[in-house]
């Protein structure tokens, strides 16, 4: 595999920063001009020219170790690597402390497919290095490493690692991802061989299929679950959950009403679930039934008192039946709980305007109108959980 480009330019700021070491220990006035010929032909991008330049100062001064490291880094910027390698034992052999040369020498054999033989070098240096690029290279160089060897452990390790060292890479992000996925997957089909008919296995199936969209295949591993485990927390929510989901794709009245009673399972299997509590509140509203609506709601709240989406749900339905002193509370806490929320600011506005607080009104629908701007915009904020359905402004509210 080849080498990131970026992983190049690096190499070239470890060669320059070397170059001057040679010069200063030569005492030949041929090697200081190979010296300054070699550098000129770095510094022009000429690396052909500067191969030939070093190899002609390493002919004179074979007993330099940093002529050995600077000829290395060439070596590996043209890919050749087999030279690259050898140069950079030359060099360590001379002098065992050049930190980046080692480095550069576990990088080239990864590079080669011997992921064992740059394995000790790799973990040598991405441990004990304190300069941040040679850090970088070799710990991505190494997460390779293990995900070859089929240690999958431990590059997640690494990647954890480096997300904490480098947050904002954009290259470490997209390594360590694939990392993570390749992990997850390496877990999961494990799973398979060593409990194929568990209730685990079942769940993994289920969230699969349900990640995938394909609704019917999650039912049936879900419902297989429940087989085993009659009692098993959360299935029952992740049931009523696609059902939902499908209702919303084929308009069906039936799959909400199914989805209602697979959420009151789930309320009787874990009565302190506010999610499932939310979820029977809401259909409840959506159809009209705002006494049993207002119940759930204050179940969930009771649950979880920072639950953003029942307090909406209770503001609404407050406001809903002219009850704005009532809602005001309810949708104050919602704004105190995500304060880059537009539905809440616009609820607010409705509820203040009611009792004639036109001040506060137009206060909170300037902030409405400022999120709202936002979202349409750049898509800067996403409202809620995934978890549970959010809930929705009216058809005719301003959008």
């Amino acid at each position: 595999m080849n080498c990131q480009t970026n992983h190049l330019i690096r190499a070239i700021a470890l060669l320059l920063a070397l170059g001057p070491i040679a010069v200063a220990q030569s005492t030949s006035s041929l090697a200081e001009q190979y010296s300054e010929e070699g550098q000129k032909a770095i510094a022009e991008d000429k690396y052909d020219e500067a191969q030939h330049a070093y190899e002609k100062l390493r002919n004179l001064e074979p007993g330099i170790a940093e002529v050995h490291a600077n000829l290395g880094l060439i070596y590996f910027h043209e890919r050749l690597l087999e030279k690259a390698i050898a140069s950079c034992r030359k060099a360590l052999a001379i002098k065992p402390t050049l930190d980046a040369t080692s480095a550069l020498l576990a990088i080239s054999l990864t590079e080669l497919g011997r992921y064992s033989d740059g394995l000790p070098g790799l973990e040598r240096s991405f441990r004990d290095t304190t300069d941040s690029e040679i850090k970088r290279m070799c710990g991505l160089e190494l997460m390779r490493a293990y995900d070859n060897l089929q240690r999958e452990s431990d590059a997640v390790e690494v990647g954890i690692e480096l997300n904490r060292a480098f947050p904002d890479d954009a290259e470490i992000l997209y390594q360590t991802g694939r990392v993570y996925g390749n992990y997850a997957f390496v877990t999961m089909n494990r799973l398979s061989q060593v409990a194929p008919h568990s209730i685990w296995r079942q769940m993994a199936a289920g969230e699969a299929a349900e990640g995938t969209g394909n609704f019917d295949q999650a039912l049936i591993a879900y419902r297989a679950v429940l087989a085993m485990d009659p009692h098993h927390p959360g299935i029952h929510f992740r049931i009523a959950r696609i059902l939902e989901s499908r209702s919303q794709q084929a308009a069906s009245a039936d799959d909400i009403q199914a989805a209602r009673k697979e959420f009151d399972q789930e309320l009787q299997i874990d009565p302190s679930n506010a999610d499932a509590a939310y979820e029977i509140g809401l259909i409840y509203g959506n159809s009209g039934q705002l006494d049993k609506a207002k119940e759930y709601y204050e179940i969930a709240l009771k649950y979880h008192p920072a639950f953003e989406e029942a307090e909406l749900g209770m503001g609404g339905m407050f406001v809903k039946l002219g009850k704005p002193e009532i809602a005001i509370p309810y949708l104050r806490k919602a704004v105190e709980t995500d304060h880059e929320d537009a539905l809440a600011y616009y609820l607010l506005a409705r509820a203040y305007e009611s009792i004639g607080k036109d001040a506060d009104a137009r206060e909170a629908i300037a902030h409405f109108q400022r999120l709202r701007e936002q979202q349409k915009s750049q898509d800067v904020h996403q409202r809620g959980s995934d978890n549970v359905t959010r809930q929705t402004m009216d058809p005719n509210s301003p959008q």
